[in-house]
């Protein structure tokens, strides 16, 4: 029962929002023979509630270098081939500006302090 609690806990986990519906999880996971393996889960906010589908890929250690292989070419492909002209650097600029504009209301709805002695600007 220990190995089944272990097992679905995460020894390693990276968090990468795409978009304001879409995230994906990037997992260390260990074996029962101490080795380790990778999920890799996409999670999706559906439209009609406020429930989320997921999909999940398990990658082990003996596929990494093949996967990344295949991504990169696969990335490479679409950008260099099939849409060149495109500006990939737009969504991330686009996040950027969403996360400021979060972190700018978070600023504004928090109370200011009251003014010590100390601040004249009163």
């Amino acid at each position: 029962m220990d190995f089944e609690r272990k097992r679905n806990e995460s020894v390693y986990s990276n968090k990468v929002r795409a978009g304001k519906r879409r995230t994906y999880f990037f997992d260390v996971r260990q074996t029962k023979g101490e080795d380790y393996y990778l999920t890799i889960t996409e999670s999706t906010k559906r439209f009609d509630s406020d429930r989320y589908e997921r999909h999940k890929i398990f990658l082990y250690k003996e596929d990494f270098n093949r996967f990344l292989e295949g991504l990169e070419a696969t990335v490479n492909h679409v950008k260099t081939e099939l849409m060149p002209d495109y500006d990939y650097d737009e969504f991330t600029r686009r996040h950027q500006e969403y996360e400021a504009s979060l972190e700018e209301a978070k600023k504004q709805t928090e109370t200011p302090s009251e003014p010590n002695e100390d601040d004249m600007s009163w």
